[in-house]
């Protein structure tokens, strides 16, 4: 069945006066906010603008310039309330109206539809939209896939063409931190940052896309979620998948011949597979961003002398109150940002180590982890120490700054020793009573 935007004044005109009858009827509620929102899409149309979700957040809900549409579905969630809402209207009060107004699925604008058969128009407003965001879907998907699959095969390459040790290879993992990792059996793990991502749902309880939240890491937190609200189920659903930013996989390709050439067991893993027991039977190497640390997150910040901001695009330090604030998220294509990287190390009470290459994004990690493959860098970094105690971790910090994806220059803006009796408590005596 046949259906038109609203581009000239007889159907303005008529559209006026079904909005009218809507609004008059009291199907849309007691708040102002459907009318509202039905207003302004019907605004939108006689203007042949159809807007983002973005633009109704701000428009229409209050929202403020932060708001993200990753993490907060509210406005998709008034979308589909004032569907419902008009659906209704045409079924139960006006169901003979001529024209009727409809939102079609997966859109945000009102359109006409001149005949009366419900089904059909509902029906007729699907294909287009919910087609294209299932191939948006499917393309992420098998996205996703080939990142998963090169990584895997890079890892391999790097295992099975070993070269040699270099005498800069040899040099780095001479160097503190990779220094204390050689002198003991114990494997080495690398931890990559990996974030959880999983569907949102359209009517018909098909993926229409993939959605990451910050507040919701893992499968459970999902589950947790569903537990506090049930009818969020039919929104969302797991889809077993994480993402990894692009810098990683740089990062990766860096550090992977040191860790090769160490000559020890060694495997990789995604932070969102890796176990307590994980933690603690292996020297860990952590690659990623900050905001991906997950279960590293309160261990380190324990005892470092920085602290979250905000945002994970932000470092406090402790001591003075200091921000350091990376704006590489922000920048247009060619303009100069500012990222942070972070390396820090530090002994953990089973005798393992804890290396973390990290930054707030792609540019900062990538300077870390060109750091702790360098062997001069290590040596500078290590004999500007503020402590020359072997069991004392140390943590710096690197503003970085570049264009587009390239970095040109960085400064050491911190760097303190960590100790590591204010992340791992003192266990207590075992007294004859105890087993």
């Amino acid at each position: 069945m046949p259906s038109s935007s609203i581009d000239n004044n007889t159907a303005t005109a008529a559209l006026r006066e079904a909005r009218d009858k809507i609004v008059a009827s009291g199907v849309l509620g007691r708040s102002p906010v459907y009318t509202q929102l039905l207003d302004y899409l019907i605004d939108c149309s006689e203007n042949s603008r159809q807007p983002k979700e973005f633009d109704i957040a701000v428009d229409v809900l209050g929202r403020d310039g932060s708001f993200d549409v990753a993490r907060d579905s509210v406005v998709r969630v008034y979308i589909h309330k004032l569907r419902t809402r008009l659906e209704k209207y045409y079924l139960t009060i006006a169901p003979d109206a001529d024209p009727k107004l409809r939102i079609p699925k997966g859109q945000y604008m009102v359109v006409t539809t001149s005949q009366p058969d419900d089904h059909g128009a509902v029906a007729d407003g699907l294909p287009q939209p919910v087609h294209k965001r299932r191939l948006t879907a499917i393309n992420l998907a098998w996205g996703l896939l080939v990142v998963a699959l090169l990584l895997a095969n890079v890892w391999q390459w790097l295992d099975r063409t070993r070269p040699s040790v270099s005498d800069s290879v040899s040099a780095v993992l001479s160097s503190e931190p990779w220094a204390a990792m050689m002198d003991d059996e114990i494997p080495i793990l690398v931890v990559m940052g990996d974030y959880y991502i999983f569907g949102e749902l359209d009517e018909q309880g098909r993926i229409a896309r993939m959605v990451r939240d910050f507040y919701i890491n893992s499968r459970e937190d999902l589950v947790t979620l569903f537990m506090q609200n049930s009818e969020l189920q039919s929104y969302f659903r797991d889809l077993d998948m994480t993402y990894m930013p692009e810098g990683s996989a740089s990062a990766l390709l860096n550090i992977g011949p040191v860790v090769q050439a160490s000559g020890k067991r060694h495997q990789i893993k995604m932070m969102s597979r890796v176990t307590t027991a994980d933690l603690r039977n292996n020297h860990i190497v952590y690659i990623g961003y900050i905001s991906a640390m997950d279960k590293l997150n309160n261990l380190y910040f324990t005892a470092s002398g920085l602290l979250p901001g905000d945002t994970f695009d932000e470092l406090y330090e402790k001591s003075t109150g200091r921000l350091h604030r990376s704006t590489a998220g922000l920048p247009e294509q060619g303009e100069p940002f500012r990222d942070l990287g972070l390396v820090s190390s530090w002994p953990a009470a089973s005798g393992n180590q804890f290396l973390l290459v990290t930054g707030t994004r792609d540019a900062g990690l990538m300077h870390a982890a060109a750091v702790v493959t360098d062997p001069d860098r290590l040596t500078s970094l290590n004999s500007n120490s503020a402590t020359d105690q072997p069991a004392t971790g140390l943590e710096t910090l690197f503003e970085v700054y570049g264009i587009d994806k390239t970095n040109f220059d960085a400064t050491r803006v911190y760097q303190q020793p960590l100790q590591p009796s204010q992340i791992w408590p003192q266990e207590e005596p075992v007294t004859s009573g105890n087993h």
